[in-house]
C-alpha cells in the first residue's frame, strides 16, 4: 500500500526564496490581459474532477526555482507585460509568490492569480500562509474552484466555471479582461517539447 506523504511537510521542504513549480512559459496571451509570463506552481489539495492540471496536484519536489531567477526570467522579456501565477494551488506557496510579484511589479509588470479558494476564505484568518501578503500584491484575482458540472467554455467568458469569479484590483486592468476559457496555445521549447495553454491556466506537456 503506497502512504500518501503529508502536504503540509512537502512544503516544508522548499528552501527559502524558492518555489516548487510545474512549469514555466513567456509570451502566453490565454492567461490574463496581454502578453504575459505565466507560473504553474507544484500542489494542490482539491483534486477536482475534470481539472486540467493533475500533474500539479502532488506535493512532491519537481522543480526548485530560485524566486530571483525567476524574477530576472520574466522581466528579461520584453514582451512580457505582466505574469500570471496558477498551478496547482499558488496560495499554498503564497509567501514566495508574493515576494516574486513585489519585485516584477517594482519593474512596472501586473500581477495576476488564479486560485481554487474564494477571496473570502483568502481573507480569513484560515487562509494560507501569506495570503494577505499575495493578496496585496495583485492587480487581477479569478477564485474559486474549478466545478466540472458548471463548466463554461465560450469566447465571451474569462473562467472556465460558472461559480468563478474575476476580481480587478487595478482599475487600469478594468477593460482588459478580455482572453477566454475556449483559447489554448501551443508553447515550443528549445528542446522540442510543448506546452499546451489555456482553459483556467491549463498545462500539459507533450514531446
Amino acid at each position: 500500500m503506497t502512504v500518501k506523504k503529508n502536504p503540509y511537510l512537502e512544503l516544508l521542504e522548499i528552501p527559502p526564496g524558492y518555489l516548487n513549480i510545474l512549469g514555466y512559459v513567456d509570451e502566453s496571451e490565454v492567461n490574463g490581459p496581454g502578453c504575459r509570463a505565466v507560473v504553474w506552481v507544484q500542489g494542490c489539495l482539491r483534486e477536482c474532477p475534470g481539472c486540467f492540471n493533475p500533474d500539479s496536484w502532488s506535493f512532491e519536489i519537481n522543480q526548485l526555482m530560485a524566486v530571483d531567477t525567476l524574477v530576472e526570467k520574466i522581466t528579461s522579456n520584453p514582451c512580457n507585460e505582466g505574469v500570471t501565477f496558477s498551478g496547482g494551488e499558488p496560495f499554498w506557496q503564497a509567501s514566495a509568490l508574493a515576494d516574486l510579484a513585489r519585485q516584477v511589479k517594482a519593474r512596472g509588470l501586473n500581477v495576476m492569480s488564479f486560485t481554487g479558494f474564494t477571496l473570502e476564505k483568502l481573507q480569513s484568518e484560515y487562509a494560507p500562509a501569506g495570503s494577505q501578503d499575495l493578496l496585496a500584491q495583485l492587480d487581477i484575482l479569478i477564485d474559486g474552484a474549478y466545478i466540472q458540472s458548471l463548466a463554461i467554455n465560450s469566447p465571451d467568458s474569462p473562467v472556465s466555471s460558472s461559480n468563478q469569479r474575476v476580481h480587478v484590483f487595478n482599475r487600469a486592468l478594468q477593460d482588459r479582461i478580455t482572453w477566454a476559457s475556449d483559447h489554448t496555445e501551443i508553447h515550443v521549447l528549445k528542446d522540442g517539447s510543448r506546452i499546451v495553454t489555456g482553459y483556467l491556466g491549463q498545462m500539459s506537456l507533450s514531446d
